[in-house]
């Protein structure tokens, strides 16, 4: 180290490793703080010298159950369903043994899959179990949580049949609202005719509230894109609304409902494939809604898709689509002939 008195204090001039190394040149009013500056210097650079970025990093042995808590504090609190998430991810990570998240393996994690398979839980149950898991290594390696890739990344989604979309005809919808408007819950037929009005889900149409209902539209909030829409509505549907309002308490406009809506649906002739019960008011809506010759980027907007791939699957009962694989078809074709 090399000390020279100037004009605002002492230069101090030294190279921490020798000649060839980086020169350290600082003013400082007193010398004690040269010094102390000099020897900051030096420590720093053998800290960094003790760092040997060849040699591997103790492998990180903190089970799964530790990973979803930690997973759970610095990013899943934040999701719409975090507690049910972390239950899940809880359960799975139980299911398998609690095994450290760098030594899960795929033949492990697809021997628990296949066995969840036969006791009954349905492919699009396994897939969200894939998913779940899957987005939590993600996210945790992008924060920098641990330092080892998804282990499961690999591993394909089971192949899910696309299910039924069943919707009512004009019949059908006729003999479901007179059997709601005859039941003893007096929310469910007006529920019922928002949603076949707008399609909307029925918790959305459930949930609405007097502020909602404004110039003959209605806004669905806290949908499950995470998007707000609304949807024109008939003045005549708007002043029922508003008039159903008067009679509850509070901002509310209904209460919980799809109960009494199951049990008016079973009084009916209707029969629907397994699953499907106040959703297919919301299937009929865009069914009818594309065979009356509406729009598909339309469609997307009022069901609030997040993903146009959802709403074509209504795509076939545009009166185009039918019209051109009736006159296109090559049997057509040659009975022309």
């Amino acid at each position: 180290m090399s000390l020279k008195k100037v004009t605002s204090g002492y230069e101090v001039r030294f190279r921490v490793n020798g000649r060839g190394s980086r020169e350290h040149k600082k003013v400082f009013p007193t010398k004690a703080e040269c010094e102390r500056f000099q020897r900051y210097t030096i420590a720093q650079f053998e800290t960094q010298a003790d760092v040997k970025p060849w040699l591997e990093k103790p492998k990180d042995m903190r089970p799964l159950s530790e990973l979803v808590e930690l997973w759970d504090d610095t990013h899943g609190h934040f999701l719409r369903d975090s507690k049910r998430r972390k239950s899940k991810l809880l359960m799975i990570a139980d299911q398998l043994g609690d095994p450290a998240g760098s030594s899960l393996t795929q033949l492990e994690y697809t021997r628990w899959r296949t066995q969840r398979s036969k006791e009954g839980k349905s492919p699009k149950t396994l897939n969200n179990d894939l998913g779940y898991l899957s987005s939590m290594f993600n996210t945790l390696f992008k924060a920098k949580e641990i330092h080892y890739s998804n282990p499961l990344a690999d591993i394909d989604n089971i192949r899910v049949p696309e299910r039924e979309l069943s919707y009512l005809t004009h019949d059908q919808i006729t003999e479901l609202l007179d059997e709601t408007k005859r039941g003893d819950n007096k929310h469910v037929y007006l529920i019922t005719k928002i949603s076949l009005s707008t399609g909307a889900r029925w918790g959305e149409a459930e949930g609405l509230t007097v502020q909602r209902v404004r110039n003959n539209q209605v806004s669905f909030t806290d949908t499950k894109s995470g998007k707000n829409r609304s949807v024109p509505i008939t003045q005549e549907l708007f002043d029922e609304i508003h008039e159903h309002a008067k009679l509850t308490r509070g901002n509310n406009i209904f209460t919980g409902s799809i109960t009494s809506f199951r049990r008016a649906l079973k009084r009916t002739t209707i029969e629907l494939p397994k699953g499907q019960a106040a959703h297919v008011l919301r299937h009929t809506f865009a069914s009818h809604f594309m065979m009356n010759g509406g729009n598909i980027l339309t469609l997307q907007k009022v069901l609030g898709h997040s993903d146009i791939k959802m709403t074509m699957r209504y795509s076939h009962l545009s009166p185009d689509f039918l019209e051109e694989a009736t006159r296109l078809n090559p049997l057509s074709a040659c009975l022309e002939k």
